[in-house]
């Protein structure tokens, strides 16, 4: 079992920034890629970005490439999302996954992940 816990969610006006931070616990040494994804109201839940155990490799959502970064310190079993140059449509609860093992889909599907955060809301202000 590994367990997520995210934070750093706020309202924050456009243009601004944010860190969100990626908490685990549990058995992290089964951790391989860790993903954000986010979810505004009525709308699915859509992949963000995403980093490998060694933190070599990363993947961006087009939407927020240039803008966002994925980042890890596996000393502290924490991921980050610094987020920059917010924008109104950048809204959304945003969620942490981990996927300890490779199950056949792609690293933007959820159902790469096996283990979710309870998520932490973002609210950008125009």
């Amino acid at each position: 079992q590994v367990q997520l816990v995210e934070s750093g969610g706020e309202l924050v006006q456009a243009g601004g920034s944010l860190r969100l931070s990626c908490a685990a616990s549990g058995r992290t040494f089964n951790v391989y890629v860790t993903g954000w994804f986010r979810q505004a109201p009525g709308k699915e839940r859509e992949f963000v970005a995403a980093i490998s155990w060694t933190g070599g490799i990363t993947y961006y959502a087009d939407s927020v490439k240039g803008r966002f970064t994925i980042s890890r310190d596996n000393a502290k079993n924490t991921v980050y999302l610094q987020m920059s140059n917010l924008k109104p449509e950048d809204t959304a609860v945003y969620y942490c996954a981990a996927g300890i093992r490779y199950n056949g889909y792609d690293i933007r599907s959820t159902s790469r992940y096996d283990y979710w955060g309870q998520g932490t809301q973002v609210t950008v202000s125009s």
